[in-house]
């Protein structure tokens, strides 16, 4: 008792100073409320606030009548000031919840003590294991981790929101400095530290302000180029710093020079264009030039630094023949410098610099000591230079100069280029076939390719693969549409020759269902000269054909396509000799929305270890690596979730060094609009590869444990299809008891949230699905079926013994990685739910015998699951075994809460016909507030 008390006295001491910024915050946004908007506006958020918090306590139902007769009665104005007042309160939360992590991650790690999914823990996990530093490095120059920031219609933030809350993150910081170093002093005595705390508080307060008085919404429709954007100011704000810091603290740890650079960003955003018609040849060269201006302009700053650090002089030092001529071959003739090579030699590549910024993007350096001459032909001959001058300073025993900005900078390069990041293609199969149908037809070789077999649609592309001629007749006009998606092709050749090939390494087949779906994206390579040579002898294709495996069926269907693809002539051949790399897309998102989670992971998991029993072989015999591409979002729902756990739980033999993931939504600001944050998220998947890779800590599942997930799964899929798919009225009910119109119409992403102008549940894109599910709080996705599977597979006629089936299941969550992160998963879904907030939604569906039918059957369903979660797990609390998360949502929660009952309001005037723009944008602002709060969502 007294471990449990001094626990929890513990835990309250830790989150002390979490609890002083919240309230610091809170206190200034309500200074500047009661300020600008007023005492009664104010109260009247401090009234609604009271009022959410009783509505969970209360049992007769009192505060309920009283919040939605205070709701009723403001107006459009008032209404438009409270959601603004919470949803800026919860952005502010959120700053401070960041900073906690931080500044809990700093307290640790001066004790000594580092946090599994840090890089000193893995490697001290690796090295305990007799595992030599020489290995990890080896495995490292083998290795590919990548990121990929995609761009999905629930990223709501703006970038003048985010540049100011990222303000306001760096003086919250600085407010910790300031209270360390006044440590040894009397607070209460110290007045340069109230004059200090003062000031610091002065400009939170500004920078509040500033929020408080900025649109929080866009007119627009966002662009394409926008989401571009948005994307970019990651990179300057975190990952182009971050990540050279992630390896150099690998490097230090494994006390060697240097790692293979194996951790790079992938991004989706100005090359994804399924679904989104806004996409096009043009985006994506908008895109690589402006990834291209970001990198260069990064490395410009970097060089301009170099060149006021490194102010040797050749008087009192010795230079390398290298170093000298480097320094001679710059154009910099400035009589001060001319003892000092270092300056010279930057100078002169600062002025190259700035050539290859005009030539590849056509835009102009900031300075120019210089005028722009002779561009680099490629960041290799610019990282070529810079190690010159590291080899230089290393020689004249002056590492430390390296190690301050030199040492960052060639990472830098060495990960981004001049290209920043890879970018991704990705069309529909049915697209692809549409444009080949075309080409075909005109080309009088096929007048009907859409109506053959899958074994003549082979056949004949095969041939057409071996064929050197191109399919396009000279002079025929083709349809925009095949112009459009050639143009795709062309563009990405252009991109690979100039910035490097790099730029662009996959194309992704959305719906890939056949061998023929690979085959016709190969074909459409080779029509463009972006695959070369004779199929059967010395063919060379320039992209990765990756195929994404969605449904469940999709991915029953992953081995067995990719062994019949393999198995046709020439293809091993091609592979081989195109860099032996399979990338290979599993989808996590629309096999949930498919078949629920529960299936949806089993046959994830299933259809890895069937896609390992096939390229095993090719990679031992042919040197074939095989890469799984996890299409991640960022609800539960959607595959979300700690990354370290996911990538720990995947089967035995499937990481290997090779992992790619999709960021999304509101994930990709809450992992990385802080640089610190970032940095750890980073290192995250950094740790989990490097441990699944080498301790391979996930054993083979028993016969026992196989049998049981196949059981539950077929279970859970039944009960989810039969509400989502099957339960009359459904749709109907999911339509108006959830802001998805709203969502639809909201101005937050730059493709539709339906693929088809209809409300069937089968043309709802997975994400905006998942997102709207989220938003009133029922978080359906991912949990639902569970319940009802458990019950089931306890109370099978053929279980000897229920005590047995339960003493299997609770072996399973103890020993067996999969199903334990299949349910923390579970239980961080339903830990953000709401019944009650839930209900508040479900009022809005005008069938009162629908409303009632269908929710009762997801009360039933979540009670269910609750349950099943107690049994296995020995838990009777959610989020038992995370207190962090615990934590953040007993702080945040009780500020969302008021956000979804404003949120219902509206959205009930809104359908009522009360279309005024303040309704409108209310309900847009509540949706944000709630994504914001809830972090996951997206």
């Amino acid at each position: 008792m007294k471990d449990t008390k001094r626990s929890a006295l513990d835990l309250e001491k830790a989150e002390t100073p979490l609890v002083d910024d919240i309230r610091l915050l809170g206190r200034i946004l309500g200074d500047i409320i009661r300020d600008k908007e007023g005492k009664d506006v104010y109260g009247l958020v401090e009234r609604v606030r009271k009022l959410s918090v009783s509505f969970h306590k209360d049992t007769n139902q009192s505060a309920n009548n009283d919040l939605a007769k205070l709701l009723k009665g403001l107006t459009s104005t008032d209404a438009m000031k409270v959601l603004r007042a919470f949803t800026y309160f919860s952005h502010l939360a959120n700053l401070a919840e960041d900073r906690h992590h931080v500044r809990r991650r700093i307290a640790y790690e001066r004790l000594g003590k580092f946090q599994d999914g840090s890089i000193p823990v893995a490697l001290n996990k690796l090295q305990k294991a007799g595992i030599t530093n020489k290995i990890i490095t080896e495995t490292l120059e083998s290795s590919l981790i990548s990121p990929v920031l995609t761009a999905h219609p629930t990223e709501v933030q703006r970038t003048s929101i985010l540049e100011a809350e990222r303000d306001i993150a760096d003086l919250l910081a600085a407010r910790d400095q300031i209270k360390e170093s006044s440590k040894a002093s009397n607070p209460t005595k110290d007045v340069l530290l109230l004059k200090e705390l003062k000031l610091n508080e002065d400009q939170i307060s500004a920078r509040v302000l500033q929020i408080w008085h900025t649109r929080l919404l866009r007119f627009t429709k966002l662009t394409v180029a926008d989401e571009i954007e948005n994307a970019l100011s990651y990179y300057e704000t975190t990952f182009l710093r971050e990540i050279p810091k992630i390896y150099a603290r690998i490097e230090d740890e494994l006390g060697t020079n240097s790692v293979a650079s194996f951790l790079r960003m992938g991004q989706w955003i100005g090359g994804d264009r399924d679904g989104n018609p806004n996409v096009s040849a043009a985006t994506l060269d908008y895109a690589i030039k402006r990834q291209a201006e970001l990198a260069l302009r990064h490395y410009l700053t970097e060089v301009h630094q170099l060149g006021r650090e490194l102010s040797v002089s050749a008087l009192l030092l010795k230079f390398p023949k290298r170093m000298q001529e480097l320094a001679s071959s710059s154009p910099d003739l400035n009589e001060h410098r001319q003892d000092e090579p270092y300056r010279r030699a930057l100078t002169g590549m600062y002025s190259r610099l700035a050539a290859t910024l005009k030539e590849l993007t056509g835009a102009d350096a900031a300075r120019h000591a210089l005028k722009p001459q002779n561009p680099y032909k490629s960041s290799q001959e610019f990282l070529g230079d810079l190690k010159t001058i590291e080899a230089s300073l290393i020689s004249q025993g002056a590492k430390a100069l390296s190690d301050r900005r030199l040492r960052g900078l060639i990472r830098a390069v060495e990960v981004f280029g001049f290209h920043l990041a890879t970018i991704d293609l990705r069309q529909s199969s049915d697209m692809h076939e549409l444009v080949l149908s075309e080409l075909l037809a005109t080309a009088q070789v096929e007048q009907d390719y859409s109506s053959l077999s899958e074994e003549q649609k082979q056949s004949l592309l095969l041939s057409l693969l071996k064929d050197p001629r191109p399919l396009r007749v000279v002079g025929h006009q083709y349809s925009e549409f095949a112009i459009s998606e050639i143009a795709i092709f062309e563009a990405a050749k252009r991109v690979r020759q100039l910035f490097g090939k790099d730029a662009i390494r996959h194309y992704i087949i959305s719906h890939a269902e056949t061998v023929s779906d690979l085959l016709e994206v190969l074909l459409l390579q080779k029509e463009v000269g972006l695959m070369n040579g004779n199929l059967g002898k010395d063919a060379t294709a320039d992209l990765i054909v990756v195929p994404l495996f969605e449904t469940i069926e999709d991915l029953r269907n992953a081995a067995p396509i990719m062994r019949d693809f393999y198995a046709l002539p020439g293809i091993l051949n091609l592979i081989k000799k195109s860099g032996g790399e399979q990338d290979i897309m599993l989808g996590y998102s629309d096999s949930n929305k498919d078949g629920g989670i529960v299936t949806s992971n089993w046959e994830l998991y299933c259809a890895e270890n069937a896609l390992v029993e096939i390229f095993d072989p090719l990679g031992e015999k042919h040197g074939i690596k095989l890469r799984l591409f996890h299409g991640r979002g960022g609800t539960v729902g959607r595959g979300g979730g700690p990354s370290y756990e996911a990538i720990l739980a995947q089967p035995p033999g499937t990481v290997r060094g090779q992992i790619r993931l999709t960021e999304q939504g509101e994930v990709i600001g809450s992992k990385y609009a802080n640089p610190e944050i970032g940095r750890r998220n980073l290192e995250t998947l950094v740790a989990a590869t490097l441990e699944a890779t080498l301790l391979k800590p996930t054993k083979p599942a028993t016969k026992a444990f196989l049998a049981a997930a196949a059981k539950i799964s077929q279970s859970s899929m039944n009960a989810y299809r039969g509400l989502v798919y099957e339960a009359p009225g459904f749709a109907e009910y999911f339509f108006d008891a959830t802001p998805i119109r709203e969502i639809a119409k909201l101005n937050i992403g730059s493709r539709p949230a339906s693929r088809k102008a209809n409300q069937r549940i089968e043309d709802l894109r997975a994400i905006p699905w998942g997102f709207s599910w989220g938003q009133c709080r029922l978080t359906l996705p991912g949990w639902y079926g569970f319940g009802t599977a458990v019950q089931e597979f306890l109370n099978q006629p053929k279980a000897a013994d229920k005590k047995a089936a339960l003493a299997l299941l609770q072996k399973m969550y103890k020993e067996w990685p999969f199903f334990r992160t299949l349910l923390s998963n579970m239980d961080m879904a339903l830990a953000k739910s709401d019944l009650a907030l839930a209900s508040r939604y479900s009022d809005l569906v005008p069938d009162a015998k629908l409303r009632k039918r269908i929710f009762g059957a997801i009360e039933a369903e979540w009670s269910k699951t609750v349950d099943a979660l107690n049994m296995i797990t020995g838990e009777k609390v959610r989020l038992a075994k995370n207190p962090a998360l615990a934590r953040s949502i007993r702080n945040r929660f009780p500020y969302i809460d008021p956000l979804h009952h404003l949120q219902v309001e509206l959205v009930r005037r809104y359908r009522a016909g009360k279309h005024d723009e303040r309704v409108q944008r209310g309900i847009h602002i509540a949706i944000n507030g709630i994504a914001a709060g809830l972090r996951n969502t997206g």
